[in-house]
């Protein structure tokens, strides 16, 4: 199987063009994101570049937007980083996309190896979230909060999703990064996905803990390719963590 029979996963991930009609955000002079004018309006300022220039402001807005209906209130502040990687700010995860801020999560490939090759633990999402209801997911993904590291907050999240006790979900791998710039209903999604290799020993069973997924399956990993390669069924970032897994054990050619 050819690496080239999934990039429309790749591609449907990287549909924005930066900064495109969107305007500059700064925060205290650095540039976090970028916000479109319809926004700016929401918050009934000039179609121009955004300076904020305090959290109290910054906090303020999100507020605004959320009263107005243009996001959910998450009540999970996510760090707001510049162009260097240094944190700067705040912001509720909600409005994150609104903003065009970056945000970054951890996916974990829950893997067992067995005597017939490898198999993946998936997860269906609750038909009631707010994002990709019912769609199929990793073992454990979430976002990374304020003031978190990435393998602090994978722990934190194998545990609320799946009931992974922390010794086991400290043995997780991390295995590279991936980037997008992506338009979606919610906003412009700057995501910088932290992916994870965690091998299973046969007999664990993971159960939902928090609500976020109904159940967990455990499959073939040709079974994983072929619904990656000829269905939308996973979440939209799913694919793109599940084809470098694939590349990376042998399974998809890059050529």
């Amino acid at each position: 199987m050819k690496l080239v029979q999934f990039l429309h996963h790749f591609n449907a991930c990287n549909t924005a063009t930066l900064p495109g009609a969107r305007r500059l955000v700064r925060f205290r002079g650095d540039l976090v994101g970028y916000v479109a004018p319809a926004t700016l309006m929401a918050l009934g300022l000039p179609d121009q570049n955004l300076d904020v220039p305090d959290q109290e402001t910054f906090d303020r807005y999100a507020r605004i937007l959320c009263q107005g209906g243009a996001h959910r209130f998450r009540d999970e502040a996510f760090d707001v980083r510049n162009e260097a990687g240094a944190v700067v700010a705040t912001l509720d995860r909600g409005a994150l996309p609104l903003f065009g801020i970056q945000a970054m999560g951890v996916h974990m490939n829950g893997l067992v190896r067995g005597a017939n090759g490898w198999s993946l633990w998936i997860g269906k999402r609750n038909p009631n979230k707010l994002l990709d209801p019912g769609k199929l997911d990793h073992l454990v993904a979430g976002g990374v909060p304020a003031g978190m590291d990435p393998d602090a907050a994978l722990i934190k999240e194998a545990a609320e999703e799946a009931g992974i006790p922390g010794e086991l979900a400290a043995q997780a791998r991390r295995v590279g990064e991936i980037r997008y710039n992506m338009e979606r209903p919610e906003g412009l999604r700057r995501d910088v996905l932290i992916c994870y290799d965690l091998l299973l020993p046969g007999d664990f069973i993971p159960v939902p803990v928090d609500g976020e997924v109904i159940g967990f399956e455990l499959w073939p990993i040709a079974r994983v390719i072929e619904t990656v390669r000829d269905t939308d069924q996973f979440k939209f970032n799913v694919n793109l963590v599940l084809v470098d897994l694939f590349v990376r054990l042998g399974l998809v050619e890059r050529n």
